[in-house]
């Protein structure tokens, strides 16, 4: 199932068809036919939303949306955690609703970082449900228009100013194709390492929705950008601007912070923990490249990987098949080689991780950045959802 999936989406993102194998000439006519029927089906339900036969849902506060028009890597629920984390600074507490894809390790990761704090993470398929749920626990207060506002002007450097356990904002993690709840606010997130592929729809290709949906955004957010030429980055910009022109455009990085030990979580290890070690990477995210490259770029004496399909659950067969790699690294370097997973595959089962032992496996923890350019940096990037929420 694995080498499928690593098919489909070498044929999603290869424009090549020249390098394509066997099995990938074979999948094509059958993954066409499925993305045909994808667009035809996703065309119907745009026209029945549009239409107001099926109605959509409002909640009693802000709605932003942090979503994406293609599969993974593209840094959503890190920016939902972003957008999360100022809201709190500046006196709102915000609940923030996401489904629990696939063992719900996205969700385990964002109630770790924000346990004890005035952040709430909702977890269910059914974000309006989920988020009545909260209301009725917690409360809520609408802050939009002026009262909003007035708590924005709030001296973040000074802490959080929450008073209140009630509600004052949704951020809706993976939400631009969650259609049937109303947003103040949409932002896109593209995957800069990655950004449309063969621009046909899944399966064929990555894109959830036509490229044409960007025009929904109020803002577009290019992530990884630290690892694009900036010829790319360019390239990037003017589908986007093309599209909507007056569409203002963030850049983002996921930046190491500290790892810690898988037996020992409340210890922060210092990045140079890995210089001069030999480290195998292993991951199963949406742009294992972003970590493989963020590792390299903290100084090991030599980097491997092992990449899984997005979301994967370890299983012991893949144990056996790491402590193979690992054996191999040991005999060449003459000595014990380090394992480093993302905090996404530590929160998805940390338990299958033990296995590795005598082996250390180390989690490595990062932040999402705002990167500065043209203008655009956190504190704009603040002002100008300040401002689109205000009108």
């Amino acid at each position: 199932m694995e080498k499928l999936k690593q098919a489909v989406k070498e044929i999603a993102y290869y424009r090549h068809q020249a390098k394509f194998s066997k099995l990938h000439l074979s999948l094509i006519p059958f993954l066409s036919l499925a993305s045909s029927l994808y667009g035809a089906l996703l065309y119907i339900r745009q026209s029945l939303y549009r239409s107001g036969f099926f109605s959509k849902n409002r909640l009693p506060v802000p709605v932003i949306s942090v979503g994406n028009l293609t599969w993974g890597g593209n840094g959503k629920t890190p920016m939902a955690e972003f957008i999360a984390k100022r809201l709190a600074d500046y006196g709102i507490s915000p609940l923030i609703l996401t489904r629990g894809y696939a063992g719900g390790d996205e969700a385990k990761m964002l109630k770790r970082h924000l346990l004890g704090g005035p952040v709430k993470v909702g977890v269910g398929a059914n974000r309006v449900a989920t988020a009545n749920l909260f209301f009725e626990k917690y409360g809520y207060v609408d802050y939009r228009g002026s009262k909003f506002f007035e708590r924005t002007y709030l001296d973040p450097k000074m802490g959080s100013h929450v008073g209140s356990q009630k509600i004052g904002a949704a951020v809706l993690d993976d939400g631009m194709q969650h259609w049937s709840l109303c947003r103040d606010l949409e932002i896109v997130m593209i995957n800069g390492l990655m950004p449309w592929g063969n621009c046909k729809l899944l399966p064929l290709g990555p894109l959830r929705e036509p490229l044409i949906a960007i025009k929904r955004a109020n803002i577009a957010v290019v992530h990884h950008a630290d690892l694009v030429l900036e010829q790319k980055l360019k390239d990037i910009k003017l589908v986007v601007q093309e599209i909507k022109e007056s569409l203002p455009i963030f850049y983002t990085r996921m930046t190491p912070s500290y790892f810690f030990e898988l037996r020992n979580i409340s210890t922060k290890m210092h990045l140079g923990a890995v210089l001069d070690a030999v480290v195998l990477c292993v991951s199963a995210i949406g742009s294992p490249y972003a970590f493989v490259r963020a590792m390299e770029k903290i100084g090991p004496l030599f980097v491997d990987r092992f990449d899984f399909s997005d979301h994967y659950s370890f299983q012991l067969k893949d144990i056996h098949m790491m402590r193979g790699r690992l054996r191999q690294l040991e005999d060449k370097f003459g000595y014990k080689p380090i394992v480093i997973v993302t905090e996404k595959d530590y929160d998805r089962d940390p338990e299958i991780l033990k296995h590795l032992h005598p082996f250390k496996v180390l989690v490595l923890c990062s932040e999402m950045q705002i990167i500065p350019c043209n203008g655009c940096n956190e504190d704009s990037f603040k002002s100008l959802l300040k401002e689109l929420l205000e009108v």
